[in-house]
């Protein structure tokens, strides 16, 4: 396998990357390694890919169409994984403009790169469980429609659904894409509300819960993530024979498109979120209630039985555990 990994640098590709390198592949990792957060967060993860002798890093800017292009010339790669993009609902709300660019722009040149690549078996892209935006019926199911969505970041990623199935129909490009659901672990995000409320419990400052601690989330660890993407990726879509465009079921398509949610099933209220950080630290947190906040869902569950059916893998890493990891890196890497 030769796999183009794009945000290697960042939380959930880094994980990605090391996964396949682990089994053989050759990966060539992406990133353009912005301040979105801290950059050195992003250079430590690269310096552990960097231990790896079939790592090829990239430092590359999807937006220019040019560099993409050449890329894929230079590399004949037999799977993409497209993981880079603008995170962050909040951030989407006072910078809308870097969501064009990454996640709209940025994806249409991986698309063309895929388009033109003779060795290509599957592109393998990362959607959002904030695509069911107004949605209340729980679980969520990839085959309800998600046409409400309540942030430009929920759009961007209702999109590169969209542009995907496009190029999959008029190319016949493998394409998957997987909605992930508040993904959570060692090596996080720290605009990540388990990385803000460590830092903030550990320091004795408050924290600030939205939706006054009634939000509900399907948090979803890490190493399940990338089982689930390495299985995937490891499947190519096919078209579904059975697809009727009376009853057009939107997680399939006549096209070779899938689109499946990978989450841990289990929807957790905020304030069982924060307990559980609290007990793994030792300490209690001092508290912040305030409202819903724009942008923001009040409730995450994903039903994921596709994904069972596709794969056969579940995730299935028990919250407290998942927390103990993440706080134990989290005091090992700061020093705290």
């Amino acid at each position: 396998m030769r796999v183009l990994v794009t945000g290697a640098a960042g939380f959930i590709g880094y994980h990605v990357c090391e996964y396949f390198l682990r089994g053989g592949a050759e990966v060539v990792g992406l990133d353009n390694l912005n301040d979105y957060y801290d950059v050195s967060l992003k250079q430590s993860r690269l310096d552990r890919l960097a231990h790896y002798d079939a790592f090829t890093f990239r430092k590359l800017d999807l937006a220019d169409g040019a560099a993409v292009s050449a890329l894929f010339r230079e590399f004949s790669f037999t799977h993409v994984i497209h993981l880079a993009a603008q995170a962050g609902v909040r951030h989407s709300i006072t910078h809308p403009e870097d969501y064009v660019r990454s996640n709209l722009d940025g994806f249409f040149f991986i698309l063309e790169g895929c388009r033109h690549s003779a060795d290509l078996e599957h592109l393998v892209f990362a959607s959002s469980s904030s695509v069911y935006g107004l949605n209340t019926l729980m679980p969520y199911s990839v085959h309800h429609n998600v046409d409400h969505p309540i942030s430009l970041y929920a759009a961007s990623k209702k999109s590169n659904e969209l542009m995907a199935h496009t190029y999959s129909y008029l190319y016949g490009i493998p394409a998957t894409g997987l909605r992930f659901f508040t993904v959570y672990g060692p090596w996080g995000r720290p605009d990540m509300a388990i990385f803000l409320f460590t830092d903030k419990i550990i320091r004795g400052e408050p924290i600030d819960v939205f939706n006054h601690g009634q939000m509900r989330r399907d948090f979803t660890y890490i190493d399940d993530i990338v089982e689930g993407v390495a299985r995937v990726t490891k499947k190519p879509a096919a078209p579904n024979p059975e697809w009727s465009g009376h009853h057009p079921d939107p997680s399939s398509s006549p096209a070779p498109f899938r689109v499946f949610n990978i989450g841990n099933n289990n929807s957790v209220t905020l304030e069982d979120f924060i307990a559980t950080i609290e007990e793994a630290l030792g300490m209690q947190a001092f508290k912040n209630y305030l409202p819903l906040q724009p942008g923001d869902v009040p409730e995450t569950y994903a039903d994921i039985e596709d994904l069972h059916a596709h794969v056969g893998f579940r995730p299935h890493t028990d919250l407290s555990v998942g927390v103990a990891n993440f706080v134990s890196w989290f005091r090992e890497y700061y020093g705290i």
